[in-house]
C-alpha cells in the first residue's frame, strides 16, 4: 500500500451515527439529555472551533456504479445511519476525539466517526506526488 500522499487542512469532521438513539426516553429524560447536547454545542461555539453542523434527513439515496444506478440508501433505522455532522477547526485528531468524547448523547447509544478533513482527494493527492518526485 502506497504511504497517505493527503495532507490535513486542520479541520475535522465528526459524523454522528445513530438515528433512534432516542426510542424509550420519556418526554422529560430526552429534554434533559438535549440541554445537555445543546450545552456541549455551545462550548464548542464558545471556544470558536465550530465551523459547521447540520441534522441530516432519515431518508436519502444511494448513486453507485458507472451509470449511477440510484437505490433507496440511508436506511434510516440502521444504527450505522448518519444523523447529522459537525466541522471542528482543530489541528488534531486527538484534539477532535477529546471533544466528541465529551458529547452527551454518546451515553445513549450514538456513534460519533472523527474524521481529519483533507486537502485533496487521495488520487489527486498520489498525482501531485508523483507530478513532484518526476518533474
Amino acid at each position: 500500500m502506497n504511504p497517505n500522499t493527503q495532507q490535513t487542512t486542520g479541520e475535522h469532521l465528526l459524523l454522528m451515527r445513530g438515528t433512534h438513539w432516542n426510542s424509550g426516553l420519556s418526554p422529560a429524560e430526552l429534554q434533559r439529555i438535549m440541554t445537555d447536547f445543546y450545552g456541549w454545542v455551545e462550548g464548542l461555539q464558545r471556544k470558536g472551533i465550530l465551523r459547521g453542523a447540520q441534522p441530516l434527513m432519515e431518508e436519502g439515496k444511494l448513486v453507485s456504479g458507472a451509470q449511477g444506478l440510484v437505490t433507496d440508501g440511508a436506511f434510516a433505522e440502521s444504527k450505522e445511519a448518519i444523523a447529522g455532522y459537525f466541522l471542528l477547526s482543530v489541528a488534531t485528531t486527538e484534539e477532535a476525539v477529546k471533544l466528541a468524547q465529551a458529547c452527551p448523547t454518546l451515553a445513549y447509544g450514538v456513534q460519533i466517526e472523527v474524521r481529519p478533513i483533507a486537502d485533496l482527494c487521495r488520487p489527486m493527492a498520489d498525482v501531485k506526488a508523483a507530478s513532484l518526485s518526476n518533474p
